[in-house]
């Protein structure tokens, strides 16, 4: 494995809630995605959810408690079960870690999920 440069690999692509595959760690997928907009409620049974914000801010909505703002340099953990939304007003730039072949929608039903490519 050589090093990964996350400005380049964020510079490749400019969807949003799209994903992207650039490293695996111990059975994990580690991602980078940009965010704007709000994803929709959802929760992933058997796993946590990692956030690190790399540029931009995000918010995260816990079902039932107040909303948190995530800033740059700052990561959030969502644990397995809970339901959440993150959504940011700009565009955000964040990287994710998760098992690989968890379902990006969180339904844990693969088909639903939005593909996750290699970059």
């Amino acid at each position: 494995m050589s090093r990964v440069n996350l400005v380049e690999k964020l510079a490749l692509f400019s969807s949003h809630w799209d994903p992207k595959v650039i490293a695996d760690y111990n059975g994990n997928d580690v991602m980078v995605v940009k965010f704007q907009g709000e994803y929709p409620y959802h929760f992933h049974a058997d796993t946590d959810d990692f956030f690190l914000v790399l540029e931009g801010e995000m918010v995260m909505d816990i079902e039932g408690e107040p909303s948190e703002i995530v800033r740059a340099g700052e990561l959030y953990i969502v644990p397995k079960g809970v339901t959440h939304r993150p959504r940011a007003e700009n565009e955000c730039k964040v990287l994710l870690i998760e098992p690989k072949g968890e379902p990006n929608s969180g339904s844990g039903d693969p088909a639903t999920a939005a593909p996750k490519p290699r970059i």
